[in-house]
């Protein structure tokens, strides 16, 4: 594959599409399944043949719009037409439409802020292309920046224009993506990995299942430049097995790739050799911390290491290995094709670039969102996302169970790493839930801290036991059974369990604890002192009078 190769298959692609009058394309995202899109996609499909326009009209396979909650979502090109809630019935009023007026109640308005409000870079082709076809994604000029980086690039400035666009790790620690790449280029081996973090495991979360699942290309031509530049020649993607479309549609790209000379030895004619396995981890929580998914690769249990030895210096068996999540791995692609300095003028100081959340919770409109970096809460939660009628805000927590809940006070922060760490919450890898005046801020701390117990590995004690101790404690509040000496015991727990912890599991356990002490404490005192519930949702066990 050459750029001339390259660019005939794009070419004829794009073609291909252009020849149809219309082109219909119906989400096949996991949300959109489950209400019935594959039926709806057969309806669609059923319609345009028994009326003999299957000439004129395509009906295709798109990914994940973001506005998970309206789905089914229909997209009409080339008229940007986007319907929603559409039912397998709705398929000849559909079809009736083109060349004449829209379906008006199904009609959904893009220039809603839920969609005007985003700048999409990772998810900029999501809902416009096939996900099992490497032709649609050629279409869009998909594999053109690595066969041009092959061509034109030395490793070392591949990594320079990274480092120059100031992209952080999206996988929550916001660490330099530059200077991992860079330190595991300079360590001295002779074989290196590079590995994709799947195993998003967040409640709430589903930003990296969605571009496995509707862009996987994108991802898999950001770990070819990954591997190029930090001399890499084998990678795994590790992905977890609850998440059976992204596996499906993944390993297929894998295939595509391979039969067009992308993946495997001597790549685009070039010295350049990479060969990628998927790799499915079995559900385990911590297995999103790297040593530990490094041990399940090896196939050993999923367990964290003390580090040093970090495994950019000392990874999988022992070889230097490159780990970035999904997020990271899907910005690639973009950052080398416009350049390290586009991508830097997008987003704050210190924070560049955008971030995708899965918005969740007390929000009239639920979906992935991808926003840039420095834009406040209150615009995502009230302009955004929106609050339902009758619904009053309390709080926002993001970052996944180990974050941390946001006050209203708090709102008008930017969403940054340095500006959420000193409200007491983190970035994460992009969860986000909007908790309205209905909720017990106590019961939702115990909700997250039952999760960190369960998740729990077991291997350190103070994860091990302080998980659990914070738990009955936590507990023990929302039946109005605890004492004021129960409240000291759990913030000293607190602190033992984030500073003792051996990895990022434990160490985050505590944070929506102490955040909800920080700005809700007078809901602990209620639950303790006055035996009562302010929300209305734990049952106080009242003490009887004799």
């Amino acid at each position: 594959m050459n750029t001339d190769e390259l660019h005939e298959l794009a070419t004829a692609a794009k073609e291909a599409q252009t020849a149809f009058d219309h082109r219909i394309i119906v989400c096949s995202g996991t949300g959109c399944q489950s209400l019935q899109s594959e039926q709806v996609y057969e309806s669609i499909e059923g319609e345009l043949k028994s009326r003999g326009i299957g000439h004129r009209c395509s009906v295709v396979h798109g990914g994940c719009r973001g506005l998970c909650e309206a789905g089914p979502l229909v997209s009409v090109e080339p008229d940007h037409l986007l319907y929603q809630g559409v039912k397998t019935d709705d398929a000849p009023e559909l079809v009736d439409s083109l060349d004449a007026a829209p379906v008006e109640r199904l009609t959904l308005d893009v220039s809603i802020p839920f969609f005007s409000r985003q700048k999409k870079i990772v998810l900029e082709h999501n809902g416009m292309i096939d996900p099992e076809s490497i032709e649609s994604y050629m279409a869009t000029g998909g594999y053109s920046t690595l066969v041009r980086i092959l061509a034109e690039l030395t490793p070392a400035q591949v990594i320079e224009q990274l480092t120059k666009s100031g992209l952080r790790g999206r996988g929550g620690a916001g660490y330099s993506t530059g200077l991992k790449w860079n330190t595991v280029a300079k360590a001295v081996a002779n074989h290196r990995y590079v590995v994709c973090n799947g195993d998003e495991g967040d409640p709430g979360a589903f930003m990296d299942r969605s571009v496995m699942e509707d862009v996987p290309h994108q991802l898999i031509e950001g770990m070819l430049i990954a591997a190029y530049a930090v001399g890499a020649d084998a990678g795994y993607l590790y992905v977890r097995a609850e998440y059976p479309l992204a596996v499906k549609r993944l390993r297929r790209a894998i295939r595509q790739a391979e039969k067009h000379g992308l993946l495997g030895h001597d790549i685009c004619g070039t010295r350049f050799s990479f060969k990628l396995d998927i790799r499915l981890g079995a559900g385990a929580f911590v297995c999103g911390e790297e040593t530990a998914l490094i041990a399940s690769i090896e196939g050993r249990r999923g367990t964290p290491r003390p580090r040093p030895p970090y495994p950019a210096a000392h990874g999988i068996w022992g070889y230097p290995t490159l780990i970035n999540n999904v997020e990271t791995f899907a910005n690639i692609v973009p950052v080398l094709r416009e350049g390290g300095e586009w991508f830097s003028t997008i987003g704050t100081e210190r924070s560049k670039g955008t971030k995708v959340f899965a918005l969740t919770g007390s929000v009239s409109h639920t979906g992935l969102i991808e926003v840039p970096m420095g834009i406040t809460l209150r615009e995502i939660v009230y302009e955004i996302g929106g609050l339902p009628p009758g619904k009053r805000f309390k709080a926002v927590q993001t970052g996944g169970p180990s974050g941390g809940c946001i006050p209203a006070e708090h709102l008008d922060i930017p969403v940054d790493y340095e500006s959420l760490a000193q409200v007491g919450s983190f970035m994460g890898s992009g969860g986000m839930i909007v908790i309205d005046e209905s909720a017990c801020m106590v019961d939702v701390a115990k909700f997250f801290m039952e999760f960190c117990m369960s998740e729990s590995c077991g291997k350190c004690i103070p994860c091990r036991v302080g998980t659990a101790e914070m738990y009955h404690l936590l507990d023990k509040i929302t039946l109005g059974e605890a004492t004021l000496d129960d409240l000291a015991m759990l913030e000293d727990l607190a602190d033992v369990v984030k500073h003792s912890s051996l990895c990022g599991l434990g160490q985050g356990s505590p944070n929506p604890v102490v955040s909800t002490l920080r700005y809700f404490r007078s809901e602990y005192l209620a639950h303790i002192v006055d035996k009562t519930c302010p929300a209305g949702v734990c049952t106080i066990h009242q003490e009887v009078g004799v």
